[in-house]
């Protein structure tokens, strides 16, 4: 069993009525799995390329990496090259969830005080 499937399941027994929106954000919210989400919008990344784009230390960012993967969130490709090369891209299922972040992204600009625009620290990947 995962820990993800865990978290769920531990989830599941405290409150039975769990929403969807909380259980999504119990697999998906930590700062760093977000940040390599965010990172992947709109281009395909080798491992190095992530780690400086979102400040992660390799362990931090393989484990996130792994579970996004296993969510289905995340591809992983290999090249077989001297020395391998690892890629990762957003799935389609990723893609959408990104969009739908997006929507909670401009909710907080407008409503939580100490959130800054981020379109206006970066550009918005396409």
């Amino acid at each position: 069993m995962s820990t993800t499937q865990s978290r769920d399941q531990e989830l599941q027994s405290k409150n039975p009525t769990a929403c969807p929106v909380v259980r999504t954000l119990n697999r998906v919210g930590t700062q760093w799995r977000l940040n390599i989400l965010y990172s992947l919008q709109g281009s395909e990344l080798r491992f190095n390329e992530l780690k400086r784009s979102t400040g992660a230390r390799s362990k931090t960012l393989s484990e996130a990496l792994d579970a996004l993967t296993e969510e289905d969130l995340v591809i992983r490709r290999t090249e077989a090259a001297d020395p391998i090369a690892v890629y990762y891209t957003l799935s389609e299922k990723g893609e959408t969830l990104v969009d739908q972040l997006d929507g909670i992204s401009e909710w907080a600009v407008e409503w939580v005080d100490d959130v800054a625009d981020p379109e206006a620290q970066r550009p918005h990947i396409v």
